[in-house]
C-alpha cells in the first residue's frame, strides 16, 4: 500500500486527462480571456451613465460591484 490518500491517488489517475482537457482549452481560445472579450464587448455597448438614475439602487450597487471586479479581474 503506497503512502498516498485515496483523493491523491484519484488526482494522480486523472490529471493526465486534466491536462488534456486545458490544454485544447487554451489552444481553442487563441489570446485573451474568452469571458473577458465578452465584458469589454458588453462593456462597449452600455447605456448611457445618466440613465443609472432609472435603475433601483440595489441594482446600481451590484452593477457598479459587478463592473469593478470585472475591470479589476481583466486588466
Amino acid at each position: 500500500m503506497s503512502g498516498w490518500s485515496g483523493a491523491a491517488r484519484r488526482w494522480r489517475r486523472a490529471a493526465p486527462a486534466a491536462m488534456i482537457l486545458l490544454s485544447g482549452c487554451a489552444a481553442t481560445m487563441g489570446t485573451g480571456d474568452a469571458g473577458c472579450i465578452s465584458y469589454a464587448e458588453a462593456w462597449l455597448a452600455r447605456p448611457p451613465a445618466e440613465t443609472v438614475t432609472q435603475v433601483p439602487p440595489d441594482w446600481a450597487d451590484w452593477i457598479a460591484d459587478l463592473d469593478d471586479r470585472m475591470t479589476g479581474t481583466c486588466r
